[in-house]
């Protein structure tokens, strides 16, 4: 469930509407980083809507637990190390939001014990996805101005990040301490809920990285060519780096055969919706809806 859906999402901006090129504005919603953080480790699991943040942690913990115990065995070509899955599962949450390698998961997951086998890793997160825990999120190749050249690589993702909070046995205080990791997981979190929000408008949620090393975290692009790029930063503060990114790209790509974008968007963890100067919107999100 989204954060619209579980109540933690006033919906004022609608995705619809940005992909109409309506300009998105709202007071501000209420949440704040740490209520992100909570909102990142409960996770949106209908199940879990009456419970209290320790019991909707522990829930998820025990789910992961069966998953490396049974789970991953049962849709499995081989037989499989629960210990192994469970490191692997560590490993992609350390490497949530980004374009980790199997070559470079496999390491992490071996440890000290040096790496494990790329085709055993590759069997286990061909696994992970058959059960859907992960979801990779696919590359956008428009049209260039530019000889940039698009990188095929998808980015690696729980389908929902509390998944990646309970690998890593970490509660909403812990991921307060380590900023870095959270707004990767705050990452997670918007494409979560932007894949969801993305059906109602026939639409599909990938990502742009190119060999100069411009990233735009999130393409939105509709059945009939319209499209929409945000960039997703946890503070506010991050919303002119942002904004300056998603301009450069939007310069990259060929509008006259890819169309110009619907909406140019930051998603910020906190504050009000509002449009800046040059064009480009700032929405919190807990404001974002369908």
């Amino acid at each position: 469930m989204t954060l619209a859906e579980t109540g933690h999402s006033t919906g004022a901006v609608s995705l619809n509407d940005l992909l109409q090129g309506k300009a998105p504005r709202s007071p501000d919603p209420g949440l704040t980083i740490a209520g992100v953080a909570e909102r990142i480790a409960a996770g949106g699991w209908p199940g879990l809507l009456d419970r209290g943040l320790d019991e909707s942690l522990q829930a998820v913990r025990d789910y992961l637990e069966e998953l490396c115990r049974v789970d991953v065995g049962r849709v499995g070509e081989r037989r499989h190390d629960p210990e192994r899955v469970a490191r692997l599962l560590r490993s992609l949450a350390r490497n949530q939001a980004t374009y980790a390698s199997v070559s470079t998961l496999a390491a992490d997951t071996g440890g000290g014990e040096g790496p494990i086998k790329e085709e055993t890793a590759q069997e286990y997160l061909t696994a992970l996805g058959r059960l859907m825990i992960i979801e990779d999120l696919l590359p956008w190749a428009p049209h260039l101005r530019s000889r940039s050249r698009v990188r095929s690589a998808p980015k690696r993702l729980f389908v929902d990040p509390s998944l990646a909070v309970a690998a890593l046995r970490a509660t909403p205080e812990r991921l307060l301490q380590d900023l870095n990791l959270l707004g990767f997981l705050y990452e997670a979190l918007v494409i979560r809920d932007l894949r969801v929000y993305a059906q109602a408008a026939d639409a599909q949620v990938l990502q742009y990285r190119d060999n100069t090393g411009l990233e735009v975290d999130a393409i939105v692009e509709t059945a009939d060519g319209r499209w929409a790029a945000f960039e997703i930063k946890l503070g506010s503060g991050m919303a002119a780096e942002g904004a300056a990114n998603l301009l450069k790209f939007s310069q990259r790509v060929d509008s006259a055969k890819r169309g110009k974008p619907s909406a140019l968007a930051v998603i910020v963890g906190s504050g009000y919706g509002y449009v800046r100067p040059d064009g480009v919107a700032v929405i919190p999100v807990g404001a974002l809806g369908a």
